[in-house]
């Protein structure tokens, strides 16, 4: 063993006490991951900074205790059980206010049916507000117990964005554990059939399950310190899975190859030479992808980038040394393990499925103009609905239906009353004249009010001047925790509660808000100078679909670009690294269209429990599933580009490498693919709607770039070129340096 064996046993060594290490971390990154969406500079984010720093308001963060089975809140009986849930509720550690129809007798606490709600405040000292939800449903279970007795028919539940917040971390949980016990069964079966071995199907498992181990516990360390969302723990783990499991299976392949020609430790040496520089090339236009997305400031989309450019880091990483480590040390016995029925079936499986190969390359080159067309034209015509794609809020009850929280946010449909949850919270404030203690500035107040309450997406309007019936002198009789709610200590702003009417969707709520902020505070006042900033849900969503949209042409510029960089780097060759990038966007092109016949339209979307059409898709899908989806695919291009540069620096000739290289390597890319597409097909099946279009689509890019794209279309490109595929230095680069295929 040389000195440089030596080194590289110390790096793998190295890597493995690190991953030993961060492996416990893992477990615990969960907690320090975010629900809540945070958008950098969004007027939406502004409101609840105001509302604290300004007002000082008790309800900036708030739930909503859905009240059933009491006496009407009108009646004497259903106030005294409302007081008897109040007190305890205002008694509860981290609660800052509570309001009931005991507190500010208005109709809007008095829902259909008899049902009513209590407005809770948080404010918790010792982390996120999210925190005290575990709490708040011991305090409501308590609650129906002691009241159970008088009341038999009692239902509490507890909604809100924070519980909505809440449960969605706890689906998103579910929806991984769920996804992996789908995902790792039948990729270890795939890898099983792929190589007949126990010992070698079982490696590319073990490393992806240590990249997803690394990627989380490094993710939550830098959640202490940063904004990043409980997406990153799904993406990890089908990335991971998909990415990890993929390069552990490209070194072993290539290892299997050189060990027949040498000792363990001679064909781990050239496997770490040749099929780990493939590798990096490959890693580096995956991660090029992430990079870009964190060029977008919402901290959804921001955390995503953060976990691929993780888990990319650390599968490259692991494959690299850790594996080749390995290889080394096991030798021949990497064969070990083998399955009888596979190992005889296996036996002349792999000479034939080269020369079934083989024979379809020729067929390729010898009419590729035909394969073009016949392969194109469908694919072209399915990219061509992505035209049609809408980023707008999905229709219909997406959200986990199981949870407290959405049960509850249908009992305030059923009530009438779930404008409370999907209010806006518009801040208006006056450039001179105090609100409460001048004409001029009550009178604007009461104009807007009215305004809004005119218009008929409007279901109520609560302000000041609406509580107080539009008479100044009744404010004495308002309440501390209201008149902090609703005015600012220095009395120049104030804050006017919109609840939309329960038939007005989320979309045309954010269409609401959109036509505010462009009529703007003048022309809705008539005041000089006055100004206003939107908030709540609705105009969270607005600001998270116009960023999106807006970043969605530079996040692509910059994907294209560095990796037509990385591609020229590696290929020195303009036409591949070209054509690479023209059949990467139509993969993705084709891949939003089918998200939109299945998903937006709901043609199929049955068999992956979406019952209906969602109409439109998340504005998140399409931008993060563009970043993941183009580096992805560039490993098969990789991969095979790479084996007819060899076969073409060997002195065949285009004719004869492009069918060599199809042989060499599609059998490796058809492999590779089927274990991508079986981990995000895994995510389909959770309860997670974002994730359920994201795992479909990733899957179908991988399925349509695998098949028809790299085994189709871009060989008969390669066939058309010519020579003038390795113009200018590809060729004359692959005479002084080989470039070797991962899976030589």
């Amino acid at each position: 063993m040389n000195l440089a064996h030596l080194r590289h046993f110390w790096l793998a060594g190295v890597v493995l006490v690190a991953v030993l290490a961060l492996v416990p971390l893992s477990f615990h990154a969960e907690r320090h991951l975010e629900t809540a969406t945070r958008i950098e500079g969004s007027e939406a984010g502004r409101v609840p900074e105001e509302l604290a720093t300004r007002f000082h308001s008790p309800f900036v963060d708030r739930v909503v205790l859905v009240i059933q089975g009491l006496p009407p809140a009108d009646s004497q009986e259903g106030q005294q059980a409302l007081g008897t849930i109040e007190e305890r509720l205002q008694k509860e550690p981290g609660v800052s206010g509570v309001v009931s129809y005991l507190d500010f007798r208005d109709p809007i606490f008095l829902g259909k049916g008899g049902g009513t709600f209590i407005l809770v405040g948080l404010a918790s000292t010792e982390g996120p507000v999210e925190s005290l939800v575990p709490e708040l449903h011991d305090l409501e279970n308590s609650l129906e117990n002691q009241l159970r007795g008088r009341y038999r028919g009692i239902k509490l539940e507890l909604t809100g964005e924070t519980p909505l917040n809440f449960d969605i971390r706890k689906a998103s949980s579910d929806d991984v554990r769920h996804a992996e016990s789908l995902a790792i069964p039948a990729t270890l079966a795939l890898l099983l059939l792929a190589f007949g071995s126990m010992v070698a199907a079982l490696i590319p498992v073990a490393i992806g399950q240590l990249a997803i181990a690394s990627a989380l516990a490094v993710a939550g360390l830098l959640a202490m310190r940063l904004h990043l969302s409980i997406l990153v723990q799904n993406l990890s783990t089908m990335l991971g899975l998909g990415l990890g499991i993929d390069y552990a299976l490209l070194m072993i392949s290539r290892f299997r190859e050189a060990i027949a020609t040498g000792s363990g430790l001679r064909a781990s040496a050239i496997t770490a030479r040749q099929a780990g520089r493939t590798l990096l090339i490959s890693a580096a236009t995956v991660a090029i992808g992430f990079l870009a997305l964190l060029t977008v400031p919402i901290s959804e989309i921001r955390s995503i980038g953060v976990a691929g450019f993780l888990v990319a880091g650390t599968s490259v990483l692991l494959s690299v040394t850790l594996v080749p480590a390995l290889l080394a040390v096991l030798g021949p016995r990497i064969n070990a393990g083998r399955l009888p029925f596979i190992a005889n079936w296996d036996a002349h499986r792999a000479a034939r499925t080269e020369q079934r190969w083989r024979r379809w390359g020729k067929l390729v080159v010898a009419h590729p103009w035909l394969a073009i067309f016949l392969a194109g034209a469908p694919l072209l015509l399915l990219a061509g609905q992505a035209a049609r794609l809408d980023t707008n809020v999905p229709t219909g009850d997406w959200l986990p239906s199981q949870a407290e929280s959405v049960r509850a946010l249908h009992s305030l449909e059923r009530m009438d009353r779930v404008g409370i949850v999907y209010s806006l919270r518009v801040i208006l404030e006056l450039p001179t004249d105090p609100i409460v203690q001048t004409d001029a500035g009550w009178n604007a107040l009461d104009r807007f009010s009215r305004r809004l309450a005119r218009d008929p997406r409007s279901g109520r309007v609560i302000s000041l001047t609406t509580i107080a019936q539009s008479d100044r002198s009744e404010l004495s009789q308002i309440s501390r925790d209201t008149r902090r709610a609703f005015l600012s200590r220095d009395g120049r702003a104030a804050l006017i509660e919109v609840l939309p009417a329960t038939s007005v969707t989320l979309n045309d709520q954010v269409n609401w808000v959109r036509e505010l902020r462009k009529e703007g505070a003048v022309l809705l006042t008539g005041v000089p100078d006055a100004t206003l900033q939107v908030g709540g849900i609705p105009a969270l969503t607005a600001d998270y679909q116009t960023i999106v949209r807006d970043r969605f042409a530079s996040v692509l510029a910059l994907v294209v670009g560095g990796t037509l960089l990385a591609l020229l780097s590696g290929f020195q060759s303009f036409f591949a690294a070209v054509k690479a990038i023209a059949l990467n966007l139509l993969s993705v092109a084709a891949s939003f269209g089918a998200l939109v016949l299945v998903f937006q339209e709901g043609h199929g979307s049955r068999l992956l429990g979406v019952p209906q059409g969602t109409v439109s898709v998340f504005p998140i899908v399409p931008i993060v599933a563009f970043a993941i989806v183009f580096g992805l695919s560039m490993d098969y291009e990789v991969f095979l580009v790479a084996r007819v540069l060899e076969a073409r620096k060997s002195g065949l000739s285009e004719l004869e490498a492009i069918p060599e290289g199809i042989a060499k390597t599609a059998g490796l890319i058809t492999s590779a693919a089927a274990i991508m597409i079986v981990v995000f097909a895994a995510f389909t099946f959770g309860n997670f709607l974002v994730i359920k279009m994201l795992g479909f689509t990733l899957a179908m890019a991988v399925f349509i770039d695998a098949t028809i794209v790299r085994i189709v279309i871009g060989p008969a490109l390669l066939r058309v070129a010519g020579d003038w595929n390795w113009w200018p230095g590809g060729l004359a680069t692959a005479r002084r340096t080989p470039v070797v295929a991962s899976g030589e």
